[in-house]
């Protein structure tokens, strides 16, 4: 029979996000995780400690007047299973970490327990876009593209208006589209091409360099401003290389003061746990919701695979009576 914390063990298997804080290694951010989850299920009351049968000698027997050893029989515990002699039930358990961010960075951070490792390594296999937010700023650059760095070069950004860069960003993202064509390696011709184009599916397949398929403006203040971006197979590194090549094109400078992740493939940033909800039964809680949300997702799916072939049905059916009249 399984204990209170092998169940509350089964139910934190799968995969959950959370924010990761600016500043903080990934490492820290799982080993914390990690740590509050461990505190958790070795909280969970333990299994009663098995009992044995054992003959005893009778305490009440004077053995100076009677020479007959007087035993009784009593029930004891088993001390080689007594929790203070084994230790926690739970000594260590896996935490794994889906596309990782690097330590300035913040935002959504895959993880998963267990069995949901697993599942990590497949959801990852499936062409998993992410979205970003940047920060952004003219008038300078720097030897590794963040604001951070030793600055290299200051310039003027005056004669940079919103419609410049819009048609740089739509320069830069037609570049992408067609590499992203160049590495799907499907015959855009076909069936098969358009199903993966409706289904958002159509990517690279396997290793690719990385691929913008969303690039936008949404604030524009100079200098600064910020954008939007929709990727496969990126860095943070690579995206604060773009920003660098978007100030280059404008005739100007531009450094990356800030990297945010807003959603990992079906993870968003209103799901992510914060802080101070890394613990077993908000992450419990998180892991059910991701198991309801895919299963939604699939039920969805099929409903219009199935729609789309009763519309094809239906056409089908009425061109004999065309071809009869």
């Amino acid at each position: 029979m399984a204990t209170l914390a092998v169940s509350m063990f089964r139910r934190l298997e799968g995969l959950f996000c959370v924010v990761k804080p600016s500043g903080v290694h990934w490492k820290l951010v799982r080993d914390n995780v990690e740590k509050n989850l461990l505190k958790g299920l070795n909280a969970a009351p333990p299994q009663s400690c098995p009992q044995q049968i054992r003959f005893l000698r009778d305490p009440g027997a004077d053995t100076e007047t009677t020479k007959s050893l007087t035993l009784s029989v009593a029930s004891v515990p088993v001390l080689s299973k007594h929790p203070l002699v084994t230790g926690p039930e739970f000594q260590r358990i896996q935490v794994g970490v889906g596309h990782r961010l690097d330590v300035s960075s913040s935002g959504v951070l895959v993880l998963a327990v267990g069995r949901g490792n697993r599942v990590l390594n497949d959801l990852y296999e499936t062409r998993v876009t992410r979205d970003y937010t940047l920060e952004c700023e003219f008038g300078s650059a720097t030897d590794d593209f963040s604001d951070t760095g030793r600055v290299v070069e200051r310039s003027t950004y005056d004669h940079i208006t919103l419609d410049k860069l819009n048609k740089v960003l739509a320069m830069l993202q037609g570049a992408h589209q067609k590499a992203l064509l160049t590495y799907s390696n499907v015959d855009l011709r076909s069936q098969e091409a358009y199903e993966l184009a409706v289904q958002g599916l159509l990517g690279p397949e396997g290793k690719s360099v990385p691929i913008l398929t969303g690039l936008r403006c949404v604030h524009f203040q100079p200098p600064n401003f910020t954008l939007e971006v929709q990727c496969l197979n990126e860095t943070q590194k690579y995206l604060r290389k773009v920003v660098h090549e978007t100030g280059l094109e404008l005739r100007s400078t531009a450094v990356c003061k800030g990297v945010r992740r807003t959603r990992d493939g079906l993870f968003t940033l209103q799901q992510a746990l914060t802080r101070h909800h890394w613990t077993a039964p908000h992450v419990t809680r998180a892991v059910q919701q991701y198991y309801s949300s895919k299963k939604n997702k699939k039920t969805r799916a099929v409903a219009d695979r199935g729609d789309r072939i009763t519309t094809t049905g239906g056409e089908c059916d009425e061109q004999p009576s065309n071809l009869n009249q």
